[in-house]
């Protein structure tokens, strides 16, 4: 695995001026589009070079070129391909997470490689609040964010939610807590810069993910431990308690969560989804059940005498969402605010774009938004997320995963407690074919593969209009990726949403 050298390219920010810098991906999302943007406002002479074309590329150009506050005659495109020299003449190049530095021969002519996170890190003094995993990263430093305005901080929220932290780096200071949703990808980039030192960091769910990138877990879960690796006993590491699922596991035994637990040098707390059996042994967060039936969220650190309750019944649907929420919770726990009114700002959280999104109701039949839903597991556990059967729409394209947890959901005969949906559409792809095998086996019905979204659409409102259903959930979670048919699960969502609001009047 590829370490960088500890430090950073610029000794400050005034170090940038007249510097040759080449943004390596301008793409369609802001992050390149906030580097270009950075660097120009600091003096530097940009290069954008990006694989895609000016015509791809357009919206992003557009605002660059039409922005009055920036001198474009420092900037210069080299679109639809990539030219060694633009590498090896630069100061510094400024990486892409998506972009492979093995056996890259751009990156290795480049003299420094830095990535918007890196240099974000080194010049903030900000206190950082950083987020990874596999499932609900997004969901987590949503509600993080969201509950440390409102109990009164100016709060920061960036990284892998689509919005560089360079964005806002000179806005914040010692009193304005910053937190990043950093993938895999991100966290690769980090490596040997000793530049991340989290006041409080989360690892969430770990399960298979990006396995046609990584191809392998060991490899995979790596870039993941780097998110503690240069935290101290005065900051925090949480992290799973729970089991991991079947067959998802370090291959030495044991789970992800006890060991990044053994591995941090951070004070360690858990978080879990029922009550421990033994509290003496055991710091962190917990849901259970309150005496008329609902989910509450319990913390019990140390130095505490008793647990507090500091979460109670949310307004955002699915059993995984408590989870994060409840996360959520423990950070504003940890930033010293008071536990009543951590439940009074969690309750009033309302989730996020393309996750669980609700969004337009049809004859009284609700539409939920899910695009964030890359994995498998998340479009199983989005399936369950409303305690009743779903017109449930999925698939896409396959990048390296087993579809086992969504094809047992889809094809369980409801006696393990599994809630069956309703109506099944599919939506065609490279993963979508590795589900139907073990749909057509179990006799399961279903309908498509689709191959668009607005084919899919119209087959769900023939469906609604026919059966002259009404009260009834559809979800769109394809657990899968969305190359080829969008330009990202951004994309793929609002287009989702948009062929909703179109069709269904």
């Amino acid at each position: 695995m590829h370490s960088f050298k500890k430090g950073c390219t610029f000794n400050s920010l005034s170090d940038i001026k007249d510097k040759k810098i080449t943004v390596m991906g301008l793409g369609l999302n802001g992050g390149g589009e906030a580097c270009v943007r950075f660097f120009l406002q600091h003096g530097a002479y940009v290069t954008v070079t990006d694989m895609k074309t000016s015509e791809q590329l357009k919206p992003t150009i557009d605002r660059l070129n039409n922005d009055a506050n920036l001198d474009t005659s420092r900037l210069t495109y080299v679109l639809g391909e990539h030219r060694i020299e633009d590498f090896e003449n630069a100061d510094c190049v400024i990486k892409n997470p998506g972009v492979k530095i093995e056996g890259n021969k751009y990156l290795s002519a480049s003299k420094n490689i830095e990535s918007d996170i890196s240099i974000f890190l080194h010049f903030t003094k900000a206190p950082v609040i950083a987020v990874t995993g596999s499932k609900g990263k997004s969901s987590t430093v949503s509600a993080i964010h969201y509950g440390l305005n409102k109990a009164g901080y100016k709060a920061f929220l960036g990284g892998n939610i689509t919005v560089s932290p360079l964005t806002f780096l000179d806005q914040t200071s010692e009193e304005t807590p910053v937190v990043l949703e950093l993938s895999s990808w991100q966290l690769a980039d980090l490596r040997g810069r000793g530049a991340l030192k989290p006041h409080i960091s989360i690892i969430t769910k770990i399960v298979p993910d990006h396995q046609n990138w990584y191809g392998n877990m060991k490899d995979y879960v790596a870039d993941k431990q780097l998110i503690y690796k240069d935290q101290t006993k005065g900051e925090y590491t949480i992290v799973d308690y729970d089991g991991d699922e079947p067959g998802t596991g370090p291959e030495q035994g044991g789970t992800w969560g006890d060991l990044f637990a053994k591995e941090t040098k951070g004070t360690v707390l858990r978080y879990s989804r029922t009550k421990p059996e033994n509290l003496d042994k055991f710091y962190g967060v917990w849901q259970e059940k309150s005496s008329d039936g609902k989910t509450k969220g319990m913390v019990f650190l140390p130095g505490m005498d008793t647990p507090e309750q500091i979460m109670g019944e949310l307004s955002v649907p699915g059993e995984h969402m408590k989870i994060n929420v409840l996360n959520a919770a423990l950070v504003l726990f940890l930033m010293q605010v008071e536990s009543d009114k951590i439940v009074s700002i969690m309750q009033t959280w309302p989730g996020i774009d393309h996750r669980l999104q609700f969004f337009h109701t049809y004859k009284g039949n609700k539409f939920y938004n899910d695009s964030c839903a890359t994995v498998p597991e998340a479009a199983s556990a989005a399936s369950q997320s409303f305690g009743k059967p779903v017109i449930f729409a999925t698939g896409g394209t396959d990048k390296g995963l087993s579809f086992d947890p969504l094809i047992k959901t889809l094809t369980s005969k409801g006696d393990d407690g599994t809630i069956l949906p309703k109506e099944i559409f599919l939506l065609s792809g490279t993963g979508t074919d590795k589900v139907l095998p073990d749909l057509d086996k179990a006799a399961v019905h279903y309908n498509g593969p689709f191959n668009s979204l607005n084919e899919m659409l119209v087959a769900i409102k023939k469906y609604i209009d026919t059966c002259n259903l009404t009260d009834q959930i559809v979800v769109f979670s394809p657990g899968a990726t969305s190359f080829g048919m969008f330009t990202n699960e951004f994309d793929r969502g609002n287009k989702f949403m948009n062929g909703v609001k179109e069709l269904f009047v």
